[in-house]
């Protein structure tokens, strides 16, 4: 071999023993090991709100809860004569939380639609079908995580033809996981 081409496939080794260790100059920040995720919490009282429906249109009677993962009840509102919701939750909470529509207090947990918070900074959370069959295959792929629910979304939403563009979807697709807005 030419010693002008061993220093080349040297160099070339040497960079990809340590591409692996080589981090990039972009802007995401570095990610912690897997199931290492730090929680997210709301540092204050944090104010969520959105609209209950199901296939039949705006749900106007019924309970929202605002749970923790193990079935807690952080705060909880009934809904008169409107579809809309509004809760506040306590400061140092916990994330994921799950705001759960119930139609009665003696609902069951079959009866009831939830969506998932995974995010501190989101406030408006829609709770309907599709939110509903999210949360459940994101919780069957492994929890209440924003890959998991990201996930579910991506396979569970169906979007209309007057929504799409030539070059894919237009919006955001999860509306905070609860379907196209």
């Amino acid at each position: 071999m030419k010693p002008g081409f061993k220093r080349i496939l040297l160099a070339a080794c040497l960079l990809c023993a340590g591409g692996g260790a080589l981090t990039g100059c972009d802007s995401k920040p570095p990610q912690a090991p897997a199931g290492k995720t730090a929680a997210e919490k709301y540092t204050q009282q944090k104010t969520l709100q959105g609209l209950v429906s199901n296939d039949d249109g705006p749900v106007k009677a019924g309970i929202v809860k605002a749970l923790t993962e193990s079935g807690r009840v952080l705060a909880e509102v009934g809904l008169s004569d409107d579809p809309r919701y509004r809760m506040e939750v306590p400061a140092g909470t916990v994330l994921p939380i799950i705001l759960a529509y119930y139609p009665s207090a003696e609902a069951g947990e079959e009866q009831r639609m939830v969506a998932v918070v995974v995010h501190a900074a989101a406030s408006k959370f829609d709770i309907n079908q599709l939110s509903t069959r999210i949360a459940r295959q994101a919780k069957a792929l492994g929890g209440y995580t924003h890959k998991n629910l990201v996930s579910a979304a991506e396979g569970t939403a169906s979007v209309p033809a007057s929504n799409k563009t030539t070059a894919g979807f237009r919006g955001d697709p999860t509306t905070q996981y609860g379907g196209w807005h």
